[in-house]
């Protein structure tokens, strides 16, 4: 008996691999194009770092006219959850990073390289089985889980590395015709990797992000297909990376120490190995010390957080490159306007260590995003918010035509403000500006002036002499200086502090009692354009209540 008779056996019905070589031809991209993957699983909700990994793949095929895919990795279905598929496309899309191919629900994919998920790829691995049996490069393994638990117990008793190696890989031994015979009599098998390594010799991988890593080589003869069928993660990442066509495989540094196996796998198949590019792990300060986001402990490791407190994807996305490239803050700030696509995004200026994940640094990154917005895109996207989670905010955003006059209250200036960074901080933002809201406020604190016939005298004298809602901006400000000067304040603030004890208090005091009354608050938007907004009636109203 040979190897090809022996992998006919294990494999009667599976494909000569040519036929797959011949379907998934290489690619028609320019020189130097990227083809990489996020290639979840569909066990829970998508994570940050999940995220980060997909913005890190896709700004880097993006930039170099490639592809990036949508690879759901199932193998391992025991742990799968309901709608997981689902929810990772839901995710991308949200975050507008919807894959150039790959899965698009549940069921079906988009792309010439599919299936792009592992479940229905069952007989492609097994013709790649096939073929690595026929090479002498895998075989089938007779060890039963009690085996294999004797064989860990042994080890760890002799204080030895536990694992399925040199002559503790009994299976590897067998001839050909007596791995035929058990397999005739029906014994259960699974199929393992034939390993040529050896733990004392060295392998140097160049890793895009970590550089130059030095590791023993792989010498562990590891399950490549089990009883069910299905393949391992590590057979079927080299299988698909092969068939797909992927140049990068862009992943969290925790699968670093796979590296050499993998490596491995490719080389022993003769297929030639893609480039890897470990991503450090986003950390968080945990008093004091440095650990990974976790999904038990930390509600922001779940993307669905954001959504939930309504910080626009957009924001975290440019704070995720923040973190993955130094030089993205710089490049915003002087290019305000131009998309995120067009940053010069590299892999090789990632971090070797993990970026420290900072939520005030998020918002603040949020405030900005938010300010560069229309006030029709911050009334459409707080409205599909407010749908979802917040009624209250829905019922003010009702009457389309004034809410856009609130929200485009210094929006568009070459300096708009900067005060909401998540779409449940909106309704508190602008609730003054409506009437019954603005009745409900009890307490009203005017700053430096506080005695309450002041207050009365300021606002009286405004209404009767001052306000005139046919002003321009600058005749509104001189008559609040004027206001200011025939109440014996100082018309301008420098005049104050150049003589402090000449003057009770300036003109801004004399408008924060003014901006007090119409709002509730000290500090406001452009006080000129909220009563613009707020219009002669409410003004009136508001002032002489």
């Amino acid at each position: 008996m040979d190897y090809k008779e022996l992998a006919n056996l294990v494999f009667p019905d599976a494909k000569d691999i040519s036929y797959y070589e011949e379907k998934y031809p290489e690619r028609n991209l320019p020189e130097g194009a990227i083809v990489t993957r996020f290639a979840p699983s569909p066990t829970g909700y998508v994570h940050i770092g999940g995220l980060y990994q997909s913005l890190v793949a896709r700004m880097s095929a993006k930039k170099t006219n490639g592809v990036f895919f949508l690879r759901i990795e199932d193998t391992d279905q025991k742990r799968e959850v309901e709608n997981g598929v689902t929810d990772i496309v839901n995710s991308l899309k949200v975050f507008d990073m919807a894959p150039d191919e790959g899965m698009i629900s549940e069921t079906e994919w988009t792309g010439n390289y599919g299936p792009y998920i592992q479940s229905k790829r069952k007989e492609i691995y097994q013709s790649y089985a096939k073929y690595m049996i026929e090479q002498g490069k895998a075989y089938p393994c007779f060890c039963t889980p009690e085996d294999d638990e004797k064989r860990t117990k042994a080890q760890l008793e002799a204080k030895i590395r536990p694992g399925y190696y040199g002559v503790w890989a009994k299976c590897r031994n067998l001839t050909l015709e007596e791995m035929a015979e058990k397999i005739k009599n029906g014994e259960p098998y699974i199929i393992r990797f034939k390993s040529s390594g050896r733990e004392d010799r060295k392998i140097q991988v160049s890793d895009t992000i970590k550089g130059k890593v030095t590791f023993p080589e792989n010498d562990l003869d590891i399950v490549i297909i089990k009883s069910d069928g299905l393949p391992t993660y590590h057979f079927a990442h080299m299988v698909d990376d092969h068939l797909m066509r992927t140049t990068h495989v862009i992943r969290s540094d925790e699968w670093l120490s796979s590296v050499p196996l993998h490596v491995q796998l490719f080389k022993e198949a003769g297929f030639k190995a893609p480039k890897y590019c470990h991503i450090s792990p986003i950390m968080k300060n945990d008093n004091g010390n440095k650990r990974k986001l976790s999904k038990r402990k930390d509600p922001e490791a779940a993307v669905s957080y954001y959504d939930e407190l309504g910080v626009p994807p957009d924001a975290v996305k440019e704070y995720l490159l923040n973190i993955a490239n130094s030089t993205f803050e710089n490049w915003r700030r002087q290019n305000k306007d131009a998309k995120i696509e067009d940053f010069d995004f590299n892999l090789n200026k990632m971090s070797v260590s993990g970026a420290l994940f900072d939520m005030v640094k998020l918002f603040d990154v949020a405030k900005i995003v938010i300010s560069r917005y229309s006030a029709e895109k911050v009334f459409n996207d707080s409205y599909v918010w407010a749908e979802k989670y917040d009624k209250e905010l829905l019922n003010l955003l009702d009457n389309k035509d004034y809410a856009l006059k609130v929200l485009g209250i210094e929006r568009g200036n070459a300096k708009p403000r900067k005060d909401i960074a998540k779409w449940s901080d909106l309704k508190d933002n602008i609730s003054y500006m409506y009437k019954e809201e603005f009745d409900k406020i009890s307490e009203f604190t005017y700053g430096n002036i506080s005695d309450k016939e002041e207050i009365s005298k300021i606002v009286k004298l405004y209404v009767e002499k001052y306000y005139d809602k046919n002003d321009d901006k600058q005749t509104w400000f001189d008559k609040m200086k004027d206001l200011a000067e025939e109440l014996g304040y100082a018309r301008e603030v420098k005049m104050f502090k150049q003589e402090p004890e000449k003057w009770p208090g300036h003109v801004g005091d004399i408008s924060t009692v003014i901006r007090v009354t119409l709002t509730g608050r000290q500090n406001t938007p452009d006080l000129y354009e909220i009563m613009n907004v707020l219009g002669e009636d409410e003004v009136k109203r508001r002032l002489l209540k």
